[in-house]
């Protein structure tokens, strides 16, 4: 069974903002996700952590705010960071090179403790 679609706000690790999706992030999700983002943002909280454990399938305009987030985080001299992607999720990023350009890693505690912005 796939999990509801939602994305909200989770426990801080560390100096990161952690943001929780499930199910599909698709166009009916992403205005939350990007709301979620520019509230991050308009606190000066930089430093981004996505956790897609839960996330079963992104579409075009998920990724669009996936590349959104980056931009708004470089600027802040933060950064975003992509935790546990299935591997759908896993395969989408690398075709289209955001693997290249926004880090991923296996879980939220991974993408915390990496010591490089």
């Amino acid at each position: 069974m796939t999990a509801a679609p939602s994305v909200r706000r989770g426990d801080d690790c560390g100096a990161w903002a952690v943001v929780v999706l499930r199910g599909e992030v698709d166009l009916a999700l992403a205005p939350a996700l990007r709301g979620i983002i520019d509230t991050l943002i308009a606190d000066r909280r930089a430093r981004m952590v996505l956790d897609l454990e839960d996330v079963s399938f992104m579409d075009s305009s998920a990724l669009g705010v996936l590349v959104y987030a980056m931009r708004r985080a470089d600027a802040l001299g933060g950064a975003l960071r992509l935790a546990a992607p299935c591997e759908p999720v896993r395969r989408m990023l690398e075709v289209t090179g955001l693997d290249t350009v926004i880090q991923v890693f296996a879980g939220v505690r991974a993408a915390c403790d990496h010591p490089r912005l």
